[in-house]
Formats: structure tokens, C-alpha cells, sequence
């Protein structure tokens, strides 16, 4: 019996596989549909206009994460210094 999958999974499908930098084989098997199915609704829907606000949220999302990550990254740093500068000033 063939699955019949929704035009929005169908659309996901091919912003995921188009945006995502993962392969299209792993896209395709993280889905639980067929490479070849994958190819054909990408090739399908390429000229459509899949892009909407959801790549602009995607990279809303990836400047808060960065931002983040390098708050992280500048208080270890911070923490790195002092330690380094206690340590200096240990005698031997």
C-alpha cells in the first residue's frame, strides 16, 4: 500500500533537505521516505517559493545561539585569566 504524505510534510521535507546541510540521504532516511522520493519533491518544489519568515526565524535563532555561546566562551576565558594569573603568583 503507498503513503500519501501531506503537502506540508512534502514542503518541510524539502526546506529541511535544502537548508539543513545534512546530506539528502540522511534527511531522507531521518523522514522515513526513500532518497529518490526526497530528489523528486525537492526537484518538484524548487521553483516554488518555499522560503517565507521561516529562514529569517532560523537565523534569529542562530544569533541568539551564537550570541550565547560566545558569553560562554568569554566568561571561561575570563575564568581562564584569573586562574592563570593566581597560579603565576604561587611560590614554588
Amino acid at each position: 500500500m503507498a503513503v500519501t504524505h501531506t503537502e506540508e510534510f512534502r514542503r518541510e521535507a524539502v526546506r529541511i533537505a535544502l537548508s539543513s546541510g545534512l546530506s539528502r540521504t540522511r534527511v531522507a532516511a531521518d523522514l522515513g521516505i526513500g532518497k529518490s522520493t526526497l530528489g523528486h519533491w525537492v526537484s518538484q518544489y524548487r521553483t516554488s517559493d518555499l522560503s517565507g519568515p521561516e529562514p529569517q526565524a532560523d537565523l534569529v535563532r542562530e544569533n541568539e545561539r551564537l550570541r550565547l555561546e560566545n558569553r560562554v566562551l568569554r566568561e571561561e576565558r575570563e575564568i581562564l585569566k584569573k586562574a592563570t594569573q593566581f597560579f603565576a603568583s604561587q611560590k614554588i
